[in-house]
């Protein structure tokens, strides 16, 4: 367990996400060391209690999604003005309702921000809080699918595929928290909180980039390549003697004259088709076969020292077995904690990607039980009296 101060040691964030994306967001200014509470309703709490995979019957999701955070029930309908009290001492709110539904309880950033005029509003939805989309309702596939990325992941005879990863609420998800931080950079420098809108489209549709480029500037619609890249070439994966694969990425004309050189095909480095990377990937289809026959000769793991060896970027594609196993991604980068819970003992979870040199992230207590701190926020952080609690536990409030 972490014992060192983190970069948002202080900050008071107010969590009334579920799922993935709002949730992911605020774990990770809890990782930097924000006070999270996490708000759910009484009775049923966040419906990734119910996600498998279980441990003692206790959702795995759950648990690495939600660590370094307090939680507390209230039922935002019949609690209007204890909600209040928690926005008063805000820094940051976090929130991922379909738009429309906070203003529908009376706590749109309109009313919120007379309250309490610092507060930085942070809110995820499918297509953000404006524009004719605004009420759809959105998950990861929706904004894989209007976003383009689908159009051009996969083979160019399947179909457009989903990323195997929940990549448009993870990215939103970190776009809220560089969004919610600036946000509050500027709140502390003036006194005036803001508005961060993010959407799960608009996030992967700033991740196609240079994609985007190639239609807008180029005129010309990309297309599923596999794994290829539409800038450089070879850039892609290439199987070897052992019937495995590597990735390869020749992205520059230094690479690919190493690439020559290890081949023993030194003939092919001032080739008119093939000395440029822009030669490269008009003759891309030429290329690659030349390659693989040389890489079907070689053994992966040596293969991919070689390459390493001559400073080409490579590597073996893992499952997610060998990722939890690798001594740099597990090890040295810790990527893979042991955590104990209270409820379901020793369990291993995902750790922050971000890494800081004065102000060390990491675990500092387990997802909490539905409402374990209530008694502490509702007591001790905003004062309410043992009987006006329990009143609020008998009334269905908490």
């Amino acid at each position: 367990m972490s014992q060192t101060k983190g970069a948002l040691d202080g900050v008071v964030v107010l969590d009334l996400s579920r799922v993935l994306a709002g949730p992911y967001c605020s774990m990770i200014l809890a990782d930097m060391g924000a006070e999270v509470i996490k708000v759910e309703i009484p009775g049923r709490g966040d419906d990734t209690r119910g996600f498998p995979p279980f441990k003692e019957g206790k959702s795995g999701y759950f648990m690495n999604m939600n660590r370094n955070k307090k939680g507390i029930t209230l039922n935002l309908k019949k609690g209007k003005d204890v909600f209040f009290e928690l926005v008063k001492k805000a820094d940051i709110l976090i929130e991922n309702y379909r738009p429309g539904t906070m203003e529908k309880l009376g706590f749109g950033y309109d009313v919120l921000k007379e309250i309490n005029p610092k507060l930085v509003y942070g809110c995820i939805s499918g297509f953000g809080h404006y524009g004719p989309y605004s009420k759809r309702p959105g998950y990861d596939i929706v904004g894989q699918a209007m976003s383009g990325i689908m159009s051009v992941t996969g083979w160019p005879d399947g179909e457009a595929t989903r990323a195997g990863a929940p990549v448009s609420d993870t990215v939103a998800g970190i776009s809220l928290a560089a969004g919610v931080l600036g946000a509050l950079h500027h709140a502390q420098k003036t006194g005036e909180g803001q508005k961060v809108d993010i959407a799960l489209v608009d996030s992967l549709v700033s991740v196609m980039q240079i994609i985007n480029q190639i239609y807008l500037i180029g005129g010309r619609l990309p297309g599923r390549m596999g794994n290829q890249y539409e800038s450089t070439a070879p850039y892609d994966t290439f199987p070897t003697a052992d019937g495995k694969y590597v990735v390869i990425g020749i992205a520059n004309d230094k690479f690919w004259k190493q690439l020559c050189e290890m081949m023993d095909r030194e003939d092919l480095i001032d080739h008119p088709d093939y000395a440029k990377n822009g030669d490269r990937v008009k003759n891309r289809d030429i290329i690659k076969p030349i390659v693989v026959e040389w890489t079907k000769t070689q053994q992966s793991d040596e293969l991919v020292n070689r390459l390493l060896e001559a400073g080409i970027p490579t590597a073996p594609i893992y499952d997610v077995k060998q990722v939890t196993e690798d001594p740099h991604i597990a090890g040295a980068r810790e990527m893979f904690i042991d955590i104990e819970d209270p409820e379901v003992g020793p369990i291993k979870v995902t750790n922050t990607h971000i890494k800081m040199s004065e102000t060390k992230q990491g675990f500092r207590f387990p997802a909490p039980m539905l409402g374990q701190h209530n008694q502490e926020i509702y007591g001790d952080f905003l004062g309410y009296t043992q009987e006006e609690i329990r009143k609020m536990q008998e009334d269905g409030i908490i």
